[in-house]
């Protein structure tokens, strides 16, 4: 009871201020740091047989390095060089750049996948993190062949 007492007795005003610092506190222990970052260039057009380019960058916030593997998939059947995966190490201060050069004969749905996987001599003294909350990052754009 006397804890009650003396809760009735302290000001609003404190108390209003406790409850801000408490809000203000949990909110700056958030960690809001990304695991990656994508950036997906792909023309939205073509003609028939025409090469087309897609260029991954990726990028992360985390201080550790990751091993990634990067790869795209697509609703329709694409031969060649798009079925090519790029496994390589990616730390915060070492963004990497994929390439993909492919022909596509029909209108197709691309999507740009970036894997974080367990696979060593990798990066370097193997100190390779994985993200806790996913390991698969993707991009979706539509190529149209007209």
């Amino acid at each position: 009871m006397r804890c009650l007492h003396l809760l009735l007795r302290v000001s609003p005003a404190a108390l209003l201020l406790i409850l801000c610092l408490q809000l203000g506190t949990n909110e700056a222990q958030e960690d809001t740091r990304k695991a990656i970052i994508m950036g997906v260039e792909l023309p939205q057009k073509a003609t028939a047989n025409e090469e087309v380019t897609v260029i991954l960058r990726a990028a992360t916030q985390f201080r550790e390095c990751m091993v990634i593997k990067s790869y795209l998939k697509s609703n329709v059947s694409i031969e060649g060089a798009f079925n090519y995966q790029y496994t390589s190490c990616l730390c915060e201060d070492y963004p990497r750049t994929f390439y993909w050069d492919f022909q596509a004969n029909s209108t197709a749905k691309i999507t740009t996948v970036i894997d974080v996987v367990r696979v060593l001599n990798i990066c370097p003294e193997d100190k390779a993190v994985i993200p806790i909350e996913a390991n698969r990052f993707s991009v979706t754009k539509t190529l149209t062949i007209g």
